[in-house]
Protein backbone atom coordinates (compact mmCIF):
# COMPACT_ATOMS: atom_id res chain seq x y z
CA UNK A 1 0.00 0.00 0.00
CA UNK A 2 2.84 2.36 0.87
CA UNK A 3 4.49 1.64 -2.50
CA UNK A 4 1.31 2.57 -4.33
CA UNK A 5 1.09 5.82 -2.37
CA UNK A 6 4.66 6.78 -3.24
CA UNK A 7 4.06 6.00 -6.95
CA UNK A 8 0.92 8.14 -6.91
CA UNK A 9 2.76 11.06 -5.28
CA UNK A 10 5.63 10.72 -7.78
CA UNK A 11 3.20 10.89 -10.72
CA UNK A 12 1.63 14.08 -9.29
CA UNK A 13 5.07 15.66 -8.82
CA UNK A 14 6.18 14.83 -12.39
CA UNK A 15 2.92 16.20 -13.80
CA UNK A 16 3.42 19.49 -11.93
CA UNK A 17 7.00 19.81 -13.20
CA UNK A 18 6.01 19.12 -16.82
CA UNK A 19 3.13 21.60 -16.61
CA UNK A 20 5.45 24.28 -15.25
CA UNK A 21 7.98 23.63 -18.02
CA UNK A 22 5.29 23.75 -20.69
CA UNK A 23 3.94 26.99 -19.29
CA UNK A 24 7.42 28.50 -19.30
CA UNK A 25 7.91 27.54 -22.96
CA UNK A 26 4.52 29.04 -23.83
CA UNK A 27 5.35 32.26 -22.01
CA UNK A 28 8.75 32.42 -23.71
CA UNK A 29 7.09 31.96 -27.11
CA UNK A 30 4.60 34.70 -26.34
CA UNK A 31 7.40 37.02 -25.19
CA UNK A 32 9.31 36.25 -28.39
CA UNK A 33 6.25 37.04 -30.52
CA UNK A 34 5.71 40.29 -28.64
CA UNK A 35 9.37 41.22 -29.19
CA UNK A 36 9.03 40.56 -32.93
CA UNK A 37 5.88 42.67 -33.08
CA UNK A 38 7.66 45.61 -31.45
CA UNK A 39 10.41 45.71 -34.09
CA UNK A 40 10.15 48.61 -36.54
CA UNK A 41 11.86 49.16 -39.88
CA UNK A 42 13.66 52.50 -39.59
CA UNK A 43 15.73 54.43 -42.12
CA UNK A 44 18.04 57.28 -41.16
CA UNK A 45 18.41 59.28 -44.36
CA UNK A 46 21.59 61.40 -44.48
CA UNK A 47 21.83 64.16 -47.08
CA UNK A 48 23.86 67.42 -46.96
CA UNK A 49 21.70 70.52 -46.44
CA UNK A 50 23.54 72.44 -49.17
CA UNK A 51 25.79 71.76 -52.15
CA UNK A 52 27.39 73.62 -55.05
CA UNK A 53 26.43 73.11 -58.67
CA UNK A 54 28.14 69.96 -60.10
CA UNK A 55 29.49 69.01 -56.66
CA UNK A 56 29.43 65.27 -55.95
CA UNK A 57 26.95 64.55 -53.15
CA UNK A 58 26.64 61.31 -51.18
CA UNK A 59 23.21 60.02 -50.27
CA UNK A 60 23.17 57.51 -47.40
CA UNK A 61 20.39 55.38 -45.93
CA UNK A 62 21.09 53.62 -42.60
CA UNK A 63 18.57 50.79 -42.28
CA UNK A 64 17.68 49.06 -39.01
CA UNK A 65 15.01 46.63 -37.88
CA UNK A 66 14.66 46.92 -34.13
CA UNK A 67 18.25 46.79 -32.84
CA UNK A 68 19.43 44.88 -35.91
CA UNK A 69 21.37 46.41 -38.82
CA UNK A 70 19.62 45.38 -42.03
CA UNK A 71 22.37 44.14 -44.34
CA UNK A 72 20.05 42.41 -46.81
CA UNK A 73 17.36 44.94 -47.75
CA UNK A 74 15.34 43.88 -50.79
CA UNK A 75 15.74 47.30 -52.38
CA UNK A 76 16.93 50.82 -51.56
CA UNK A 77 16.37 53.45 -54.25
CA UNK A 78 16.81 57.20 -54.09
CA UNK A 79 14.22 59.22 -56.01
CA UNK A 80 15.23 62.85 -56.73
CA UNK A 81 13.37 65.79 -58.28
CA UNK A 82 13.46 69.58 -58.37
CA UNK A 83 10.98 71.09 -55.92
CA UNK A 84 7.57 71.47 -57.54
CA UNK A 85 8.35 69.02 -60.34
CA UNK A 86 7.95 65.58 -58.76
CA UNK A 87 6.58 64.09 -61.98
CA UNK A 88 10.04 64.54 -63.55
CA UNK A 89 12.04 62.57 -61.00
CA UNK A 90 15.22 60.51 -61.34
CA UNK A 91 15.83 57.23 -59.52
CA UNK A 92 19.23 55.95 -58.41
CA UNK A 93 19.72 52.44 -57.06
CA UNK A 94 21.80 52.42 -53.88
CA UNK A 95 24.90 50.32 -53.27
CA UNK A 96 24.62 47.85 -50.40
CA UNK A 97 27.73 48.24 -48.21
CA UNK A 98 26.86 45.07 -46.23
CA UNK A 99 26.88 46.93 -42.91
CA UNK A 100 23.35 48.31 -42.81
CA UNK A 101 24.22 51.36 -44.94
CA UNK A 102 23.17 51.98 -48.53
CA UNK A 103 24.79 54.77 -50.54
CA UNK A 104 24.80 56.49 -53.89
CA UNK A 105 26.39 59.59 -55.39
CA UNK A 106 24.79 62.30 -57.49
CA UNK A 107 25.32 65.91 -58.57
CA UNK A 108 23.08 68.78 -59.68
CA UNK A 109 23.64 70.79 -62.87
CA UNK A 110 21.86 73.97 -61.79
CA UNK A 111 20.79 76.02 -58.80
CA UNK A 112 17.61 74.91 -57.13
CA UNK A 113 15.96 73.17 -54.21
CA UNK A 114 15.81 69.43 -54.72
CA UNK A 115 13.75 66.89 -52.80
CA UNK A 116 14.26 63.17 -52.53
CA UNK A 117 12.91 59.93 -51.07
CA UNK A 118 14.91 56.94 -49.86
CA UNK A 119 12.54 54.17 -50.96
CA UNK A 120 13.38 51.18 -48.76
CA UNK A 121 11.95 47.66 -48.88
CA UNK A 122 13.03 45.17 -46.21
CA UNK A 123 11.49 42.59 -43.89
CA UNK A 124 8.28 42.76 -45.98
CA UNK A 125 7.93 46.44 -45.00
CA UNK A 126 8.29 49.69 -46.91
CA UNK A 127 9.34 53.14 -45.75
CA UNK A 128 10.38 56.26 -47.66
CA UNK A 129 11.90 59.09 -45.59
CA UNK A 130 12.11 62.43 -47.36
CA UNK A 131 14.91 65.02 -47.43
CA UNK A 132 15.75 68.21 -49.35
CA UNK A 133 18.96 69.94 -50.43
CA UNK A 134 19.61 73.50 -51.56
CA UNK A 135 22.00 73.70 -54.52
CA UNK A 136 23.88 76.91 -55.27
CA UNK A 137 21.65 79.94 -54.80
CA UNK A 138 18.53 77.82 -54.46
CA UNK A 139 15.41 78.42 -56.55
CA UNK A 140 15.80 81.21 -59.11
CA UNK A 141 12.90 83.34 -60.31
CA UNK A 142 12.81 81.26 -63.47
CA UNK A 143 12.72 78.06 -61.45
CA UNK A 144 9.99 79.51 -59.24
CA UNK A 145 8.01 80.28 -62.38
CA UNK A 146 8.57 76.70 -63.50
CA UNK A 147 7.36 75.48 -60.12
CA UNK A 148 4.13 77.47 -60.52
CA UNK A 149 3.65 75.97 -63.99
CA UNK A 150 4.27 72.47 -62.60
CA UNK A 151 1.74 73.05 -59.82
CA UNK A 152 -0.82 74.35 -62.32
CA UNK A 153 -0.20 71.33 -64.52
CA UNK A 154 -0.67 69.03 -61.53
CA UNK A 155 -3.94 70.78 -60.69
CA UNK A 156 -5.13 70.35 -64.27
CA UNK A 157 -4.27 66.67 -64.09
CA UNK A 158 -6.23 66.34 -60.85
CA UNK A 159 -9.24 67.98 -62.50
CA UNK A 160 -8.94 65.64 -65.46
CA UNK A 161 -8.57 62.53 -63.25
CA UNK A 162 -11.40 60.12 -63.74
CA UNK A 163 -13.63 61.64 -61.11
CA UNK A 164 -11.39 60.54 -58.25
CA UNK A 165 -11.92 62.50 -55.05
CA UNK A 166 -10.22 62.39 -51.64
CA UNK A 167 -11.67 64.13 -48.58
CA UNK A 168 -9.55 63.90 -45.43
CA UNK A 169 -11.41 64.64 -42.22
CA UNK A 170 -8.68 66.64 -40.50
CA UNK A 171 -8.74 65.78 -36.76
CA UNK A 172 -9.10 68.61 -34.24
CA UNK A 173 -7.58 68.96 -30.76
CA UNK A 174 -5.07 66.17 -31.29
CA UNK A 175 -3.36 65.22 -28.01
CA UNK A 176 -0.07 63.34 -27.69
CA UNK A 177 -0.12 59.67 -26.66
CA UNK A 178 -3.87 59.46 -27.27
CA UNK A 179 -5.57 57.45 -30.00
CA UNK A 180 -6.45 59.80 -32.85
CA UNK A 181 -8.88 58.62 -35.51
CA UNK A 182 -7.76 59.35 -39.07
CA UNK A 183 -10.58 59.20 -41.60
CA UNK A 184 -10.66 59.76 -45.35
CA UNK A 185 -13.60 59.52 -47.76
CA UNK A 186 -12.86 58.37 -51.31
CA UNK A 187 -15.05 58.73 -54.36
CA UNK A 188 -14.83 57.82 -58.01
CA UNK A 189 -17.22 59.64 -60.36
CA UNK A 190 -19.40 60.58 -57.42
CA UNK A 191 -19.65 57.00 -56.12
CA UNK A 192 -17.89 55.77 -52.94
CA UNK A 193 -14.66 54.05 -53.89
CA UNK A 194 -14.75 50.61 -52.27
CA UNK A 195 -12.13 47.91 -51.67
CA UNK A 196 -9.12 50.21 -52.02
CA UNK A 197 -5.81 49.72 -50.23
CA UNK A 198 -5.33 52.83 -48.07
CA UNK A 199 -2.30 53.60 -45.91
CA UNK A 200 -1.41 56.61 -43.79
CA UNK A 201 2.25 57.66 -43.87
CA UNK A 202 3.04 59.92 -40.90
CA UNK A 203 6.16 61.90 -40.05
CA UNK A 204 7.56 65.05 -38.45
CA UNK A 205 11.04 65.97 -39.74
CA UNK A 206 11.68 68.14 -36.67
CA UNK A 207 11.21 65.13 -34.39
CA UNK A 208 12.69 62.22 -36.35
CA UNK A 209 13.59 60.94 -39.81
CA UNK A 210 11.32 57.99 -39.12
CA UNK A 211 8.15 57.60 -41.19
CA UNK A 212 5.39 55.56 -39.59
CA UNK A 213 2.84 53.61 -41.64
CA UNK A 214 -0.70 52.69 -40.60
CA UNK A 215 -3.10 50.57 -42.64
CA UNK A 216 -6.67 51.85 -42.81
CA UNK A 217 -9.82 49.74 -42.73
CA UNK A 218 -12.96 50.39 -44.76
CA UNK A 219 -15.63 50.90 -42.10
CA UNK A 220 -18.43 51.84 -44.53
CA UNK A 221 -18.29 52.03 -48.34
CA UNK A 222 -15.70 54.62 -49.34
CA UNK A 223 -14.70 55.53 -45.75
CA UNK A 224 -11.29 54.40 -44.49
CA UNK A 225 -10.20 54.83 -40.88
CA UNK A 226 -7.19 54.09 -38.70
CA UNK A 227 -6.07 54.97 -35.18
CA UNK A 228 -2.68 56.54 -34.51
CA UNK A 229 -0.87 57.91 -31.46
CA UNK A 230 1.36 60.96 -31.92
CA UNK A 231 4.27 60.98 -29.48
CA UNK A 232 5.49 64.58 -29.71
CA UNK A 233 4.02 68.08 -29.92
CA UNK A 234 4.32 69.75 -33.32
CA UNK A 235 3.13 69.77 -36.91
CA UNK A 236 3.05 66.33 -38.51
CA UNK A 237 2.58 65.49 -42.17
CA UNK A 238 0.01 62.82 -42.98
CA UNK A 239 0.29 61.46 -46.50
CA UNK A 240 -2.58 59.26 -47.65
CA UNK A 241 -1.68 56.54 -50.17
CA UNK A 242 -4.53 55.02 -52.18
CA UNK A 243 -4.27 52.05 -54.55
CA UNK A 244 -6.64 49.49 -55.99
CA UNK A 245 -6.57 46.45 -58.26
CA UNK A 246 -7.49 48.56 -61.30
CA UNK A 247 -4.21 50.48 -61.30
CA UNK A 248 -5.26 53.51 -59.27
CA UNK A 249 -2.36 55.09 -57.34
CA UNK A 250 -2.97 58.45 -55.68
CA UNK A 251 -1.48 60.24 -52.69
CA UNK A 252 -2.06 63.56 -50.95
CA UNK A 253 -0.43 65.28 -47.96
CA UNK A 254 -2.14 67.07 -45.05
CA UNK A 255 -0.72 68.81 -41.96
CA UNK A 256 -1.90 67.75 -38.50
CA UNK A 257 -1.23 69.89 -35.41
CA UNK A 258 -0.50 67.93 -32.23
CA UNK A 259 -0.78 69.45 -28.74
CA UNK A 260 0.03 68.30 -25.19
Amino acid sequence: MKNKTWVFLLIIALTAVLTACGGGESESAEESEETDELKILEVEFEVPETAEVNETVELKAIVTYGEEDVTDADDVTFEIWEQGNEDDSTKIEATNNSDGTYTAETSFEQDGIYEMYAHTNARELHTMPKKSITVGEGASSEAASGTDKAENHANEQDEEAEGFGMNFMEPEDVIIETDTELTVHLQNEGIPLEKAQVRYEIWNDEVSDKHEWTDAEESVPGEYTAAHQFTEVGTYTVQIHVENDEGLHEHEEYPVEVMK
